[in-house]
């Protein structure tokens, strides 16, 4: 094994948040907003583009490290704005003791939170995509309406690798 890293470009941020939690907005008639680039796939999950300098790079095990910021914003909606969340700009860092993922704080203007604790040793690296499952942290519990304690299993984040 060789301790010289690949430079890889990140092409895209997918990241589904919580699929039972998408439809449970929906099912409420309540509405999902994308900006800033944002987008939906087929499957219901949203990709976010890389920001100038999102690369990361490849251990000599084809393993992803280092961080990587994304654009764009998804805003969830219900009961008459009772209930709101919004993801915006996520940041994925990935070091082989673990990893994270990351958001722009609604609450601190120019800083991040962890919303998400990424298991590295469960991560898949198939199809030019490398597939993180992902668990809510504390940050990830409030800013998610207080719903899923830490710990809770999100949808896995997916970095598609250029």
């Amino acid at each position: 094994m060789s301790d010289i890293s690949q430079p890889v470009r990140a092409a895209a941020l997918g990241w589904g948040v919580k699929q039972s939690f998408r439809s449970y907005v929906e099912a409420m008639g309540g509405t999902v907003a994308l900006s800033g680039g944002a987008e939906r796939d087929a499957e219901g999950a949203f990709l976010f583009a890389p920001k100038d300098g999102a690369a990361l790079t490849l251990d000599a095990d084809g393993r992803p490290q280092g961080e990587a910021l994304f654009s764009g914003e998804v805003k969830f909606e219900a009961h008459g704005g009772m209930l709101k969340v919004s993801v915006t700009d996520p940041g994925v860092s990935l070091e082989p003791a673990g990893g994270a993922l990351t958001v722009a704080d609604p609450w601190a203007p120019g800083k991040r939170m962890q919303i998400a604790k990424l298991d590295m040793a469960a991560a898949l690296v198939e199809g030019g995509e490398v597939v993180l499952p992902a668990a809510a942290t504390l940050d990830g519990m409030q800013l998610l309406g207080d719903h899923y304690p830490p710990g809770t299993p999100l949808d896995p984040v997916r970095v598609k690798l250029a």
